[in-house]
């Protein structure tokens, strides 16, 4: 279990970063060969970003909606050129997964894929945490105390253009 920090805390980050969010969607249930290979493709790519951190991931975390048949992940990476290389080198497992779910599901509806980029640069993001563990942009970065010029949304957001508190 996660150490929670008691108090209020706001993640920071040193400069330009990118927040990119993927995840499938299982449209047809029964349709098991079709979404179990893209299902099992995610924690692959994970591993191989994990063990070699130069490739820029930063941080992921994991959500499930089973309501919805939804699986996501939220990743933070160094930067949109680092994500870019990723998802086309053809040495890693992106591309392979990628080509894979063409080949195999995409056209039948059985599963659904989707991204969303956010390209942030210093300024134009804020964050806060009460009595959670590190999560998010502050375990992706540095988890600081949100009090003096970090106690409400717009003086992080004042700071983080600056580059105040990042690094603690």
């Amino acid at each position: 279990m996660a150490k929670v920090e008691t108090g209020r805390f706001a993640g920071t980050m040193e400069g330009e970063f990118v927040v990119f969010v993927i995840g499938m969607r299982i449209n047809n249930l029964l349709a098991v060969n079709k979404w179990l290979p893209v299902s099992r493709a995610m924690p692959r790519m994970l591993q191989e970003l994990f063990r070699q951190p130069e490739l820029g991931l930063l941080h992921a975390e994991f959500f499930m909606n089973l309501a919805d048949r939804n699986v996501m992940t939220l990743q933070y990476w160094r930067s949109y050129d680092h994500l870019h290389a990723y998802a086309h080198a053809r040495d890693k497992a992106h591309l392979p997964a990628w080509a894979a779910f063409n080949r195999a599901a995409r056209g039948n509806a059985a599963v659904g894929v989707y991204h969303e980029s956010y390209l942030q640069k210093p300024g134009t993001y804020e964050t806060v945490y009460v009595d959670m563990p590190r999560f998010g942009l502050a375990k992706a970065g540095a988890m600081v105390p949100a009090v003096g010029s970090m106690k409400d949304a717009a003086d992080r957001l004042r700071a983080s253009a600056v580059g105040r508190g990042a690094g603690a």
